[in-house]
């Protein structure tokens, strides 16, 4: 199926790794030009020429910048520097990493700020810069890469579960308002998905019952219906679909990507 992506440009945060890698992959392979971010510029020259290789792309199909997107100053120049070297913007993908875990009594002011400033503010920013290039485009898509908490709390993940459920909310009135711009805002929640952080999650988890981090794994796959964790190429592909034209009535969703565990309706 031709998603209708070849020629769009496209930015991905979080992208030197996980899953921002593996939208910024599938994007490629469609035929978009992509810049991707993350705070190392040694790390994402090596995953640009990774994805060009693994794609088959030419070597300018992919364009490292570095920036924090905790920072504000950081978010403004990386915005501006990519819609410069892509000479437009159609697709904004919305990455950061996740808070640190902890129960509420575990959490100080400073990291409930923190995570605001990571996982909501890095968000509203983003849009908030990249919305002009957008319109001038004539409309084009928002996705952001959030968590299942946003559906059922995760224990230990207070900062997660609170922060990314403020930003679904956000998002879902902004895509209200930029619906007649024609561009569509959607909230991608994956479960567990083989990456990084998961495998963190799952360790500090390990660690507090003390138990292997073998048994604790096999614990999380029994809990998921399809009896596995995701793979980041599963999740790249349904982001692509969602951030191409084949995708052209959705818009203020949040969709779950997480082998069945969330049961609510």
């Amino acid at each position: 199926m031709d998603l209708g992506l070849r020629g769009k440009r496209a930015l991905v945060t979080a992208a030197s790794q996980g899953l921002g890698r593996a939208v910024a992959t599938e994007l490629v392979r469609e035929g978009c030009t992509v810049v991707i971010s993350s705070r190392r510029i040694d790390k994402l020259r090596a995953t640009a020429a990774e994805i060009c290789a693994e794609t088959g792309a030419p070597e300018d199909a992919v364009c490292g910048i570095a920036a924090d997107v905790a920072a504000a100053a950081d978010v403004e120049r990386l915005v501006a520097d990519a819609v410069s070297w892509l000479g437009g913007l159609d697709l904004l993908v919305t990455n950061a990493g996740g808070p640190p875990g902890g129960t509420f009594e575990q959490v100080t002011d400073a990291q409930w700020l923190a995570a605001v400033e990571l996982n909501l503010l890095s968000v509203v920013r983003l849009v908030r810069a990249s919305l002009p290039a957008l319109r001038s485009a004539g409309g084009g898509r928002i996705l952001n890469v959030s968590s299942m908490s946003v559906r059922e709390p995760i224990p230990s993940l207070i900062l997660s579960n609170t922060v990314r459920t403020a930003t679904m909310a956000m998002l879902k009135t902004l895509a209200l308002e930029v619906a007649a711009d024609n561009i569509q805002v959607l909230n991608l929640a994956p479960g567990r998905i083989e990456t990084d952080r998961v495998v963190w999650l799952d360790s500090q988890r390990a660690k507090r019952e003390n138990r292997p981090l073998a048994e604790v794994q096999a614990d999380e796959r029994a809990r998921i219906p399809m009896g596995r964790y995701g793979t980041p190429a599963e999740f790249g592909r349904l982001a692509a679909f969602l951030l191409s034209p084949a995708n052209g009535y959705m818009t203020g969703q949040t969709i779950l990507v997480d082998g069945g565990v969330i049961r609510a309706l």
